[in-house]
């Protein structure tokens, strides 16, 4: 895999290292899970040293009480866990609809599903880690007994968050003012928090054990505050969940193979882009043009389509994974890709607030890694005495009678959150993964096709300005894409925004394993982050 050196003005070099790489959307996460890869853990003891400390020193994307997805390459094959969380088994529809909502709600305890990521941290433990989990917490467990100082993009969403929370009427929130406010005042850049009440729940797990979550002392809390608070969630449904392992799903793309956790998640979205770009000759188009740009948006548009259509539980609805993904069915979508912007539609195939990470250790291990509170802290809901923010997961359900993901008890909702890892042959070039809602398959494909068609090193492709479609026509540009592309992309019927919150490109990391066993890594300019190794 060859790299251009400098495809932009003031390009930051990539990271090499020999010996293991961590890369997160917060630096002193991401010396955790160093710190335990020099202390002799693999690169799944990494992953979830940096998860853990990424619900302390980053609580405004993620939680103890969010989900978690993961793909592990275990030196010989790759193993895919989903850690989804279901709907409470009281939940209907129709009774939400009777409330009045045409849509899920984002705040409180309509859209709080079961929590995955204690689960996840748990399973991939027992599977794959080798240093005890009280070794694995304890970082993340000193940030929060201790403190740390805030960084500056954490503080930027910590200050919205709670000028948001503050508008909500209902008690219920007071919690979480409580918890993340100090006074009613959230920290500023470079001002240390901590939070004992995070840390006594991190000793918790890591004493008794992740299931203390779901069957134990937490569990009795968390389900004393849904009784008190009028929530939905049961000591059953919380003892009722499990991890799934799964077969990961791929598309080859120019002899490698892009990989993705198959529904309820997103990632299918990135494969069907991809398998639709797979047929066009991006390289004849330079870099950054809108001829090259105007394929990539159009392709991605019509993934969507699909993704939105037919991506559910597939524990309780079938969805067309193989037929979304036939060459025959591709080829007649690729077809619709003119030289104008068009409005997407779904196929009829044949049936048949996030934080991403990544690590490598020494012996070729490597992880993709990703937890969420889904909307910043998630519900606005956090368990009293007990730092648990729980997640909105929920609020991805559709209310839509009949539709494959429509709100159900039980279900688990269709999911944004998408650890990606790529290989070539069937040999292991590393994971990577851009955390942001509905832009993780976009920044799935950009960083395929940046890496693929044009050779960019890891550090340049996460630089590289972003686009993000949203609905219909518009699409979203970067501050930095040149204004001549922008004028040429908008002749061909795309609606372009400028100047949108450069949060809203997401937020990525690479890792990629190079033919001597190096590694070479990036980290995003749009997060606090780093890609530190040894």
């Amino acid at each position: 895999m060859g790299f251009q050196t400098y495809p932009f003005p003031s390009q930051r070099m990539p990271l090499f290292a020999a010996n293991g790489v961590v890369a997160t959307s917060q630096p002193l996460a991401a010396q955790a899970g160093l710190s335990i890869l020099q202390q002799g853990g693999n690169a799944v003891d990494a992953a979830l040293a940096a998860a853990v400390a990424l619900t302390v020193v980053e609580p405004t994307s993620n939680g103890i009480g969010g989900d978690a997805f993961a793909l592990i390459w275990d030196g010989a094959r790759l193993h895919g866990l989903n850690a989804s969380g279901r709907a409470p088994a009281a939940l209907r529809a129709e009774a939400i609809r009777a409330q009045g909502y045409t849509q899920m709600p984002e705040d409180g305890w309509l859209p709080v599903t079961v929590p995955g990521a204690p689960a996840a941290w748990g399973d991939l433990h027992e599977r794959f880690g080798r240093l005890p989990l009280e070794a694995i917490m304890a970082p993340a467990i000193a940030y929060a007994a201790e403190g740390y100082g805030v960084s500056p993009i954490v503080a930027h969403n910590w200050q919205l968050a709670a000028e948001y929370y503050r508008t909500l009427p209902d008690p219920i929130f007071a919690s979480w003012l409580e918890t993340f406010t100090r006074g009613g005042r959230v920290p500023r850049a470079g001002e240390r928090w901590l939070s004992q009440a995070h840390a006594q729940t991190l000793r918790a797990l890591a004493e008794r054990g992740v299931r203390d979550f779901y069957e134990g002392e937490l569990a009795a809390k968390i389900v004393q505050f849904a009784r008190a608070t009028g929530g939905l969630l049961t000591a059953d449904d919380l003892a009722g969940h499990q991890s799934r392992w799964v077969e990961p799903i791929k598309t080859g793309y120019r002899g490698y193979e892009v990989w993705e956790i198959p529904p309820n998640g997103q990632g299918l979205a990135a494969l069907l882009a991809l398998a639709l770009l797979e047929g066009a000759d991006l390289p004849a188009h330079p870099l950054g043009s809108e001829a090259s740009l105007h394929l990539q948006i159009e392709a991605m548009k019509l993934a969507f389509a699909d993704a939105q259509r037919y991506i559910a539980d597939p524990e309780q609805v079938t969805v067309p994974v193989a037929g979304l993904l036939d060459p025959a069915y591709l080829a007649a979508r690729r077809e619709l890709i003119g030289p104008r912007a068009r409005l997407p539609e779904p196929g009829e195939p044949f049936r048949g607030g996030t934080v991403y990470l990544c690590a490598a250790d020494r012996d070729g291990m490597m992880v993709s890694y990703i937890q969420s509170n889904y909307g910043g802290f998630g519900s606005g809901l956090v368990v009293p005495g007990t730092g648990i923010a729980l997640h909105n997961r929920g609020a991805c359900f559709t209310l839509e009678p009949g539709h494959p993901n429509e709100a159900a008890g039980g279900h688990r909702p269709f999911h944004t959150i998408i650890p990606a890892f790529l290989t070539r042959g069937g040999q292991p070039v590393g994971p990577f993964g851009v955390m942001g809602g509905h832009m993780q398959p976009q920044g799935h494909t950009q960083v395929v096709v940046g890496t693929v068609d044009y050779s960019l090193n890891p550090q340049a492709v996460l630089d590289a300005p972003r686009w993000r479609w949203s609905s219909g026509l518009e699409v979203g540009f970067e501050l930095d894409t040149p204004e001549h592309v922008l004028q040429a992309l908008a002749a061909r019927g795309h609606a372009v925004q400028i100047g949108l919150d450069r949060a809203d490109f997401g937020r990525g990391q690479i890792i990629w394993r190079l033919d001597e066993g190096i590694y070479v890594a990036g980290s995003d300019k749009r997060s606090d982050g780093a890609a530190v190794g040894w």
